[in-house]
């Protein structure tokens, strides 16, 4: 007879109240990939870093415009350059696909389709685009912007990093960068508050929360750590 699938207990669901330095959250998301790997239960985390821009692994040199405007952080997640700053929510996802499914692009589909559905609750329709990363809104006339980004990484079936959705952010901060490396003048980035939808970040969470069940299964508060 097949081995049952080991029963989850409920996802970790953290946020943090204050700005979180990037090198910290590596720190923190590399110590919870080690307990979650000795069989630790896993954990969403919601935060906000400071300003500053991110290099995943297919980052090219050339498309970081502004070398001095904010600071520079190489990540191991995959994906090109992105911005991260204050009006902007973070959101890690630490999950055991050895004890879900060992498929990684069922989870990458799972990962847009709940951002999809937590902007849905939002009021904003949005969706994948085929050859490019990331969940957009249709602007009319061609164009299309970016209101999410998605950047994972995956260590011995331990996820990390996660997504980005623009809540309220400076959106100019964009400019310092090539965000994900697409330079095409018809996609942009844009964001909830751009978009005439008034929310704060509370209401965010409480969708992402929301979808994150529906897709991924039950959740329990617990204290940023």
């Amino acid at each position: 007879m097949p081995t049952p699938p080991l029963a989850m207990p409920p996802v970790r669901w953290t946020r943090s109240a204050q700005t979180v330095l990037y090198p910290d959250a590596e720190r923190e998301m590399e110590r919870e990939v080690q307990h979650i790997q000795q069989g630790g239960s896993e954990r969403v985390w919601l935060l906000e870093h400071p300003p500053l821009y991110t290099a995943g692994t297919s980052a090219k040199p050339s498309d970081l415009i502004a070398h001095d405007r904010f600071p520079v952080f190489p990540s191991p997640r995959g994906g090109q350059y992105t911005y991260h700053g204050p009006g902007q929510r973070v959101a890690y996802v630490m999950l055991d696909l050895g004890r879900r499914t060992k498929d990684v692009r069922k989870f990458v589909h799972n990962v847009e389709r709940w951002v999809i559905l937590a902007l849905a609750e939002l009021g904003v329709e949005a969706g994948p685009r085929e050859g490019r990363v990331g969940v957009w809104v249709n602007r009319g006339d061609g164009r299309e912007d970016k209101i999410a980004a998605i950047g994972v990484r995956i260590r011995k079936w331990v996820t990390f990093h996660g997504v980005s959705i623009n809540v309220s952010p400076d959106l100019e901060h964009f400019s310092g960068i090539v965000p994900c490396g697409i330079d095409d003048a018809r996609f942009g980035v844009t964001s909830l508050e751009a978009l005439g939808v008034t929310t704060d970040m509370n209401a965010v969470d409480d969708a992402l929360r929301a979808a994150f069940e529906e897709v991924f299964g039950p959740t329990v508060e617990a204290a940023a750590e």
